[in-house]
């Protein structure tokens, strides 16, 4: 039966797939049936070959406000709460091992595992009233798991910072602290994250999931093995088609024909 209004939508265009929360009345927290439905969205996009990049936006006045902290408060149980994190840590991660880059579309109030959210996609674009917190030190709980995104985004002393006293940051703020990419005007928003899905789609697909994952997967690493590995990684891609393609079309001076969308 067809949900005619699903907690994640799901819309494609030109490459582009866009999961938009859909809980607005609820700030769009993240309720086990919240993050139950975008882990089975982005399981989907995982193994889908025509996904060039994926924007996670929100309806309503809010991107995302975290737990549904009514509904963590109506389960008062450790093994429920262990259950709970360990879904949503799973959650971000699918985010980091999509194939392709993943963008926030930030509008409104992205706070706690809201704020963790922004931080677990690859690049984020923020309306200039958006405003970004770990607030939970508020309501006596530290942010422990939106630590993890957000000490991997911003300054060790700027996390600590955010996750101490639960204060929120701007929108320029977070693009000087590192935690989004682009500020635009909140009218401005769409045609702004347009243009960076446009130019990321306008890109070899070959090379922008060979660079994702080789990404990620040298940051755990130390110096030298992250050389050696990122040395085999290129080495590799060059034998692919569209870095042939590529390197003639710049000694010709002429736009490069991917072989692969």
């Amino acid at each position: 039966m067809h949900d005619d209004n699903p907690l994640v939508r799901r819309h494609e265009a030109d490459g582009v797939t866009t999961l938009t929360l859909n809980r607005p009345t609820h700030f769009n927290a993240l309720s086990e049936e919240m993050l139950e439905a975008l882990g089975v969205e982005l399981d989907r996009l995982a193994d889908d070959a025509q996904v060039r990049c994926v924007v996670i936006a929100a309806e309503g006045r809010a991107f995302c406000a975290g737990h549904d902290l009514k509904q963590m408060r109506a389960n008062p149980e450790e093994t429920y709460y262990q259950q709970l994190f360990t879904r949503c840590g799973a959650v971000m991660q699918a985010i980091v091992e999509l194939p392709v880059p993943v963008i926030a579309r930030v509008q409104g109030l992205a706070t706690a595992a809201g704020c963790q959210l922004v931080a677990s996609c690859d690049l984020a674009v923020a309306a200039r009233s958006s405003r970004f917190a770990v607030s939970g030190i508020n309501a006596g709980l530290f942010c422990s798991t939106p630590a993890v995104a957000l000490s991997r985004n911003v300054g060790r002393k700027r996390a600590m910072e955010m996750l101490f006293t639960g204060e929120f940051i701007d929108a320029d703020q977070a693009r000087d602290w590192g935690l989004v990419n682009r500020v635009a005007d909140d009218e401005a928003l769409d045609e702004v994250l347009g243009k960076l899905t446009a130019s990321i789609c306008a890109k070899s697909a070959v090379a922008v999931r060979t660079g994702k994952a080789m990404f990620h997967r040298q940051l755990a690493m130390p110096l030298d093995e992250a050389y050696a590995y990122a040395g085999e990684v290129m080495a590799c891609n060059m034998m692919a088609e569209d870095a042939g393609e590529g390197i003639d079309a710049f000694i010709e001076k002429r736009p490069p024909q991917w072989r692969h969308r």
